[in-house]
């Protein structure tokens, strides 16, 4: 059968957090089958707890965001949530020592690398799908993202943003998921700002810890970054690397086709509420096989799978 995964050692990063500018300590430890992904609240006495959900996604302004019913928050999670989904992780404890985690260089590279070194083992668990069965879509203004049955994970997205530096016939992605693609593809397209927008992010608490380290900035006619882009094609991307992460809030893997026009946090978490809301539009799915599945994972097999 196709089995649950986890770490197969614990294993930590300190980084620095996006809007707060403070340096985050990450943790990354093994969870047994059926914990799902957690994240918890160090700093905080008594610790806070708070699960990977669609539901527990309480706020999206320019990021992800977890909330707890006390109101606690860890910010910031599509990018690793995003590397959790290609390396097929479904049980984690994720413990940071502030309300976001670290932003690391604005993609999901780090990420994959740090705990594809600390190793994947498997459990003696099925690991469950969401398979869409019934196409649902959402929509706001112009802007709409929908899911619809088929075979593996399929996506499609198009941005839509009038620039000098942002080539209109770079600003449409497709492809069929997979670990390996997704990190050769999509895992190191960084988050992007424009110049004139910082001064009103940092009036507000924001990106305070923004910098060229970790975002491509554009001023009204180029890429500031000296090292410019790292793919052609590299705000496309790094929307379907928020897209990646924001479906894999429920901590299942997504059988189906997204496609997406001008997508973003808000609507793609509307999405998957809208999937989940309702049982005929789903089920939930295990294999035998890899094969059957449609989407292969990167990161080792553990020889013999252990018991949860």
């Amino acid at each position: 059968m196709v089995r649950q995964r986890t770490l197969e050692k614990p294993v930590s990063v300190v980084g620095i957090g996006l809007h707060s500018g403070a340096k985050v300590k990450a943790v990354f430890s093994p969870a047994p089958a059926g914990t799902g992904i957690v994240y918890t609240r160090t700093d905080l006495d008594p610790r806070v707890s708070i699960k990977c959900s669609a539901d527990n996604v309480r706020d999206t302004q320019l990021s992800t965001t977890l909330v707890s019913p006390e109101g606690e928050r860890i910010s910031t999670v599509e990018h690793l949530t995003a590397a959790l989904c290609a390396l097929g992780i479904d049980n984690l404890h994720v413990e940071v020592n502030a309300p976001e985690v670290p932003v690391m260089d604005g993609s999901s590279q780090p990420f994959l690398y740090l705990l594809s070194r600390a190793g994947i083992r498997e459990l003696d668990a099925p690991k469950e799908f969401i398979k869409v069965v019934r196409k649902v879509r959402v929509e706001d203004g112009d802007k709409w993202a929908e899911l619809s049955p088929a075979a593996g994970l399929l996506m499609d997205l198009t941005i839509s943003f009038k620039h000098p530096a942002m080539d209109p016939a770079m600003q449409h992605f497709a492809y069929r998921f997979s670990g390996q693609a997704f990190s050769e593809q999509v895992s190191r397209a960084r988050t992007f700002c424009f110049m004139k927008d910082v001064e009103y992010m940092h009036s507000h608490h924001l990106a305070l810890g923004g910098s060229l380290e970790n975002a491509v900035v554009m001023d009204d006619y180029r890429v500031v970054n000296p090292e410019g882009l790292r793919y052609p094609d590299e705000f496309v991307k790094h929307k379907m690397l928020d897209a990646t992460g924001d479906l894999y809030m429920s901590g299942h893997t997504i059988l189906g086709q997204f496609r997406a026009y001008k997508t973003g946090h808000a609507l793609n978490n509307m999405l998957l509420r809208t999937l989940l809301s309702d049982p005929a539009n789903y089920e939930l799915a295990t294999f035998a096989h890899e094969r059957s599945v449609g989407v292969e994972y990167l990161g080792a097999r553990h020889a013999a799978p252990l018991q949860a």
